[in-house]
């Protein structure tokens, strides 16, 4: 599998990925080190205990590291969590919406670690 064929597989955007990292094996090197990124495990451990700032953090991390890989719909899902729980902001979501975008997030990011794995485990 190429990277390219990764990111079809993922629903990322090598092109945004390009943009940020100049070469294929630059973005192989760093989508792989995604697999060991604990932002979004904070996220998810945050959710679990309540912990809003910890929602913020872990959401605002991972929404940033999302970006510089080319995985805009991670991001942007991260994104939006992350403004609901930015210190100063009013709420806006209710709270199914709120756990209707972690299920998005989890669903997405276990779609995507398959896939680099996948893409890992043929290098």
């Amino acid at each position: 599998m190429t990277i390219q064929e990764l990111y079809e597989n993922i629903g990322g955007s090598y092109e945004s990925a390009k943009k940020i990292l100049p070469s294929d094996k630059m973005i192989a090197k760093f989508v792989q080190r995604f697999l060991t990124d604990k932002s979004c495990e904070r996220l998810f451990a945050a959710r679990e205990s309540g912990d809003e700032t910890g929602m913020f953090e872990g959401s605002h991390a991972m929404k940033g590291v999302c970006a510089n890989l080319g995985l805009n719909e991670l991001s942007r899902i991260a994104s939006e969590i992350s403004e609901e729980y930015r210190p100063g902001n009013a709420k806006t979501l209710s709270e199914d919406e709120i756990s209707q975008r972690f299920a998005d997030l989890k669903a997405l990011y276990e779609r995507t670690v398959a896939g680099i794995q996948e893409f890992a485990a043929g290098q």
